[in-house]
């Protein structure tokens, strides 16, 4: 039975979110500072309180219940409010001052982000980012939620209730192994994908869905393949680096002091494929001049760091 008098604390609203995004008692508690017994107590305490068991955990598993799942977006929209009180409180005013929760999707997150917080720090001093690198899906929906202000994603995106500024263009290139044939080459065209093998990222990244639309445009059929797959960019390259195939990468990921001496690279003839980031809001923020002045920080970055075009 719920104790109708009892009120759940921020800290443990806080346990429950972390524990349901990380589904790892261990990894939450660490996330959040603490030890894995005070967080067990403290999500005991919670479910106690309100009568409900909101995870099944199990030697292996960590699950959310039916009832953790309903409840889940209310804790989060609470955390959020009361983040947003201390915030102004402690005399974050403005939008570019005080906490600022930004997704970045992983294929630009590691070539982004060396430069852009740097520039950050510098343009907005007042101001203390929060990174979350996850897939499109999961930051549209975390940015439905209020679990964070903004995304850094590629458009267009088929989602409701958020809208995007374009920022910045940049071309696709090919990864190949060293002394691959098309190593060094120029101006090749896609169609030359027919006759290789490749890597494909997992399913919900959205530049494996970029780069079958692609080959669907120059009809090279791509899916049903049984070429290697990766789960991250990184794991892409390293199997380019080994022989395993070939992959389309945006040109952030090519530059000399990323690039493993394995590959080797080669550009598409003009037009030129690519890839359009945008900086996605929730609708109602949507003429907040503020979100514009840091989308144009974002984009001279990008200029700067991999000579991305803006739009």
């Amino acid at each position: 039975m719920p104790d109708h008098r009892f009120v759940p604390s921020v800290m443990q609203l806080r346990v429950f979110i972390t524990v349901a995004e990380r589904l790892h008692f261990r990894s939450a508690a660490e996330e959040l500072g603490m030890s894995q017994p005070s967080l067990s107590q403290a999500l005991a305490t919670l479910e106690e309180g309100l009568g409900l068991r909101l995870v099944e955990r199990s030697t292996r598993s960590v699950l959310v219940t039916p009832a953790g799942r309903r409840l889940l977006p209310f804790a989060r929209a609470a955390v959020t409010a009361v983040d947003a009180v201390s915030d102004v409180a402690a005399g974050s005013g403005g939008l570019l001052s005080g906490t600022l929760r930004i997704g970045v999707i992983p294929t630009a997150a590691p070539y982004l982000l060396p430069g852009l917080l740097p520039a950050l720090a510098e343009r907005f001093p007042d101001l203390k980012p929060r990174i979350v690198e996850d897939q499109t899906a999961r930051l549209v929906e975390g940015l439905r939620s209020g679990v964070i202000d903004l995304a850094i994603m590629a458009v267009p995106t088929d989602a409701s209730g958020v809208v995007s500024i374009p920022l910045y263009q940049e071309k696709f290139a090919l990864l190949v192994p060293a002394g691959h044939d098309l190593a060094g080459a120029v101006s090749i065209s896609p169609e030359v994908l027919a006759d290789q093998p490749l890597l494909l990222l997992d399913e919900g990244h959205c530049l494996r869905e970029q780069t079958v639309d692609l080959c669907r445009r120059v009809s090279v059929p791509v899916l049903g393949r049984e070429e290697s797959r990766a789960a991250s960019l990184t794991t892409a390259v390293q199997c380019v680096a080994g022989g395993l195939g070939v992959s389309i990468v945006p040109q952030s990921a090519v530059g000399p002091e990323s690039r493993d001496p394995g590959i080797g690279v080669a550009t598409f003839a003009e037009p030129a494929p690519g890839r359009t980031m945008g900086l996605f809001l929730r609708t109602a923020s949507a003429d907040d001049e503020a979100y514009a002045e840091l989308g144009r920080v974002v984009t001279k970055v990008a200029q700067e760091v991999f000579d991305a075009q803006p739009v």
